[in-house]
C-alpha cells in the first residue's frame, strides 16, 4: 500500500536541510561560547552522536521494522540523537534565543517528518501498530521493550553503520567545535564581538 505525502509534508522535507544551513549560519553568527560551555556541551553532544551511530548500526531502512537495540527504547533513536547533539551545541552557544529557536524548528520540521514516516511504516509493516504500542515515539523507555516473538537481534553491524555514513555526524560535530574554538580565539585576540 503506497502512502501519499501531502503538500505540507513535501515542503517540510524539501526545506529541512536548507533551513538547517540557515540555522547553522545564524548559530555561528550569534554564538558566544566559553571554554566551559563547550566542555559542558559534550554531555549532550557525545551521547547524541553515540546514539545516532548505535542506531545506524541496527536499522535496515525500508527493509524491515527494526525493533531491537536502541529501537527497543525509542522508535526514533536517530532523531533523538540529533536532538541531543543539537541542543548540546545550542547550550554551548550561551544564547538562550538559539535554544528556543531550535526547539521551535524541531517541532515544526521534525514533528511532521516523524508523523509522515510513521504513516509510511504503518503502511508497509503489519506489526508497526503493535511496536508503536510498546515503544514510545521519541523520549525513551527506561528498559528495552520485549522483541516480538521470532524476532532476534543480529546486534550492531559496523558495515551497516558505514553504509549509513553516520561517521559524517562525528566529522560535522568536530567541524562545529573547531569553528567555535576559532571564533573564540578571534574574539579574544582581535576584539571582534
Amino acid at each position: 500500500m503506497a502512502v501519499e505525502m501531502g503538500k505540507g509534508e513535501r515542503l517540510v522535507r524539501r526545506i529541512r536541510v536548507p533551513l538547517g544551513f540557515v540555522f547553522a549560519a545564524l548559530f555561528l553568527w550569534l554564538a558566544r561560547p566559553s571554554f566551559l560551555s563547550l566542555v559542558l556541551s559534550l554531555l549532550l553532544v557525545v551521547p547524541g552522536l553515540w546514539l545516532r551511530g548505535y542506531a545506524a548500526g541496527y536499522v535496515k531502512k525500508n527493509a524491515e521494522l527494526t525493533q531491537t537495540g536502541p529501537y527497543a527504547y525509542t522508535r526514533n533513536p536517530l532523531y533523538l540523537g540529533s536532538v541531543m547533539a543539537a541542543f548540546g551545541f545550542a547550550f554551548a552557544s550561551r544564547r538562550w534565543e538559539l535554544v528556543v529557536l531550535l526547539a521551535l524548528l524541531f517541532l515544526v520540521i521534525y514533528g511532521p517528518v516523524i508523523l509522515s514516516e510513521e504513516r509510511f511504516l504503518r503502511g508497509h509493516f503489519a506489526d508497526f501498530d503493535a511496536y508503536a504500542a510498546r515503544v514510545p515515539r521519541l523520549l525513551p523507555r527506561f528498559t528495552a521493550a520485549p522483541a516480538p516473538a521470532g524476532q532476534t537481534s543480529a546486534g550492531f553491524d559496523v558495515e551497516r553503520y558505514k553504509k549509513h555514513r553516520e561517521y559524517n555526524s562525528v566529522m560535522g560535530a568536530a567541524g562545529i567545535y573547531a569553528t567555535l574554538l576559532v571564533l573564540m580565539w578571534v574574539r579574544a585576540h582581535w576584539g571582534v564581538q
